[in-house]
This record gives C-alpha cells, structure tokens and sequence, in this order.
C-alpha cells in the first residue's frame, strides 16, 4: 500500500489501524509461502528428470565477486546460502527487533506464551532426533527438526481463509521469531569452525560504528548497506557464519524517529487540499500532474516518519519472499526419489529428522504452550481455542528453509545430507496437511470479512 493510503487510514478505527499493518505483512508472507512451495516442487522435479545432472552442475557454477586481486570466487551454491542467506537473516534480526522494541514480544505476560511455547518446540525434536541418532555418524543434525518455516506456515493459513483468526497468524509469527532467535544462537555457538579472531574483531569494530552511528542519530540506509557489507565480509573471513553477521547488523538499526507532529499535519492537509483541487474527482479518473505531485511529495513526508528499521524492512521483504527464499528453495530442496530414497526411510537420520518434525515440535509447542497457560503466567490470545493452538503446533513443524539451511551446516556427507531432505520433506508436507486438516474444522472468523475489506 502506498503513503497516500497509509494518510488516509487515519479516518479509520483504531482496532484497524492496529490489524491492518500485519494482515498485510501476513498476506505477503503467505503469498510468499506459495511461490516457495512451487520453487521447492520445481526443485524436487528438476531433480528427479532427465535432467538431473544440469540441476547439480548450475549450482556448482562458479562466481566470482570483488575488484582487481581483491574477489570472492565461490560456487552458486555458496553465493546463495551465505550471501543471499544473509541477507534473509538480516531481515530476520529486523522483524526481532521491532518485535521486542513494540511487538508482540515487547509484553512479558504477551510474549511468555509464544516464547516458552517455541522453547518447547525446539527441546522436544532435538531430543527425539538424538534419540534416533545418539551413537550414529548423523548425531551432528540434532538442530535439523528444531526449526519452524513461517513463510510455509502461512501459505497453509492463507488457504484456509475466515478459519485462521488474526490472532493465530500474530501467535505462529511471534513464535517463529523466537524459534528463529534460538536457531541463530545454535548456529553461532555449535556450527562454527576454526575462528580467525582478527577478522572477528575487525567486524566486531565496524558493528561498534554502526552502534555509535545509531545512538548519535544517524539514520541514512545506505551508510548502514555499506558498513554493513563491510562486517558480512569480515565474518566470512573470520569463521563466524554470516547469518550471525546479518543479525547482529538488523540490532544496530535505528528504531526511533523524532518529527514535529504539527509542522507534519499542516503539511499533510495542505498537499491533500492540493490534491483535491488539482485535477478530477470522482472513480476512475485519472490522476492530473499536479495530483501525482502532490502524491510524490506525500511519500517523502512519510518517509521521514517512518524509522530506518522500518523503511528498510518494507523494502526488503519482498525482496526476500519473492527472491531469496524460493531461490534458496530451489538450489537446496533438490532430493533424488529412487529405490535409494525408499530404503532411507528407515535411516535414524531420516527418522529423527521426520518423527521430530512431525511430533516433537507439535508436542513441544502444545505441551509447553498448556503448561504456562494452565500456570496463570499468560492465556490464549482472544478469538482462539485449543483446538487452534493445536494447529499451530503442527504448522511449527514445517521445518523447510530453516531445516534445510541447518542441514548444509550440520552434514558434508552427501549421503546424509539426502536423507535429512528426505525427513524434512516428508515431515513438513505432513505436518502441514496434518494442520490443515484440524483448523479447518475450526469455526470461522466473524470479523474476518468485515477488517479485511
């Protein structure tokens, strides 16, 4: 929605003018979720075609980035899931970020039932994986089925329209982050090699001027895209992996924004009056030159309301849904299906990647959620009962991008790595289905219709 809307907006209720930001950003993750879907079919097709060795032979194409003797040559593959990665991660550290600063996270009786239920959904399938796998070559993927995919996850929420309340998607997105915060820390702290501690404290520096450039006032983008390349750069070097960087770069970004309320005001009203007398009114007419002029100036008005956090996070999550994950998608959820698959099923990596999927993390979530709710320290969000926080608990176990992401960092045997994609298949499409099932029996929404017009 553009700024003018947004201008608008403020003759509407207050309760729409609290929904409406988050069922837009929700409608976009789950349309985002959808072309992810057929980017990861097209993947598992590809790979299984005639053509299947053009699938393995485009990602190991090499690359090379940089200027004169000074260049990064890696593979496709690399440029993917530690570049663009990072980039997804970033975006991630800003959806925290606003999250805890006035989120749905920024409340401890709010936040305490998503944050200890995602705390269950990570405990529960890493035990039940290192069940399956605690004396085998596979005891390195414990983290694999910890993961939860909110683009999925609300992709299977779109299809099932009125039936999932807002305050699900608020509630499976709050958990989400937190399950993201966990995986972040597990990356950094059980997936790290050997570390450079000069280049670790060359980057550790920069994101000390990022902070300082935060907290003196500094609020331009593309001082922050330039330091911020420059501390990606020196955590690859240093043996950190660079969704850490990417993170820990979204916390340096400004949230505050000071404005003089009335010059803004008397601003906005002049250049709608001008608006309105400078061309048709009425439907379909078409805007005159001096009407988009006024449109045009409206935007930078905004802008200057809106925080670099903000500002940064609308432009890039597109970018995101639309680009990086399903690319991801499609470079990783590649998995061959032939009579090898079928004997795999009974691998303890695939199994513990499949049962803790499938019924470590709705047990997780469930069980932990019951618990902190029947100990009086939080309740179930308005509008849902516990046949929707069952649901939810089964939608945490589409573990996709996420899974796959934490596979490539926990395996370097290609056997292993086939059969935890095979677990991770499997076990998200039914979970999936599987949560489909059960909120579709729930009742509908009533106000569904009437704040979504």
């Amino acid at each position: 929605m553009d700024h003018f809307s947004k201008i608008l907006q403020s003759e509407q209720p207050p309760i729409e003018r609290v929904v409406r930001p988050f069922q837009r950003f929700s409608k976009e993750e789950a349309a985002g979720g959808i072309v992810l879907m057929l980017c990861a079919a097209t993947a598992l097709v590809w790979a299984n075609s005639p053509w299947e060795s053009s699938y393995e032979s485009l990602w190991a194409t090499e690359m090379r980035l940089g200027i004169g003797r000074f260049f990064i040559e890696e593979s496709l593959h690399f440029w993917i899931n530690d570049a663009l990665m990072a980039v997804f991660f970033f975006v991630v550290g800003l959806e925290i970020k606003r999250e805890l600063v006035g989120g749905e996270l920024s409340s401890p009786r709010r936040a305490a039932l998503p944050v200890v239920a995602a705390i269950g959904g990570m405990v529960v399938p890493a035990l039940i994986y290192t069940a399956f796998n605690a004396t085998s070559d596979g005891s390195a993927g414990w983290a694999i089925p910890m993961a939860t995919d909110i683009a999925f996850s609300l992709g299977v929420l779109a299809l099932l329209g009125s039936r999932a309340p807002l305050s699900l998607k608020i509630f499976l997105t709050a958990l989400a982050i937190v399950d993201d915060i966990g995986a972040v820390i597990v990356i950094a702290l059980f997936f790290t090699g050997d570390v450079s501690w000069i280049n670790l404290a060359v980057g550790g520096g920069l994101l000390g001027v990022l902070a300082i450039a935060n907290r003196i006032g500094i609020v331009h983008t593309m001082f922050f895209a330039l330091v911020g390349a420059a501390v990606w750069l020196a955590f690859l070097q240093s043996g950190i992996h660079t969704t850490v960087a990417g993170i820990l770069i979204a916390a340096t970004i400004p949230t505050r924004v000071q404005i003089d309320t009335v010059d803004f005001l008397e601003r906005g009203r002049a250049l709608l009056r001008r608006f309105e007398t400078g061309g048709g009114s009425g439907p379909d007419v078409p805007p005159s030159n001096l009407q988009r002029a006024a449109v045009h100036d409206l935007e930078l008005a905004c802008q200057d309301v809106e925080s670099p956090l903000q500002r940064i996070e609308h432009e890039l999550h597109p970018w995101v849904a639309f680009g990086i994950m399903p690319l991801f998608a499609l470079a990783n959820a590649g998995i061959v299906l032939d009579s090898n698959a079928a004997e795999s099923l009974a691998e303890p990596v695939t199994l513990g990647v499949l049962v803790g999927l499938l019924v470590g993390k709705p047990l997780g979530i469930f069980g932990f959620a019951w618990l902190v709710a029947k100990s009086g320290l939080s309740s179930l969000p308005a509008g849902l009962v516990w046949r929707h926080l069952l649901g939810a608990s089964l939608l945490g176990g589409i573990g996709f991008t996420m899974s796959l992401f934490i596979t490539g960092l926990a395996f370097s045997d290609s056997e292993l790595i086939a059969q935890a994609k095979l677990g991770i298949l499997i076990g998200s499409i039914a979970a999936g289905v599987g949560a489909w099932l059960i909120l579709r029996s729930c009742p509908a929404d009533e106000s569904f219709d009437d704040l979504d017009g």
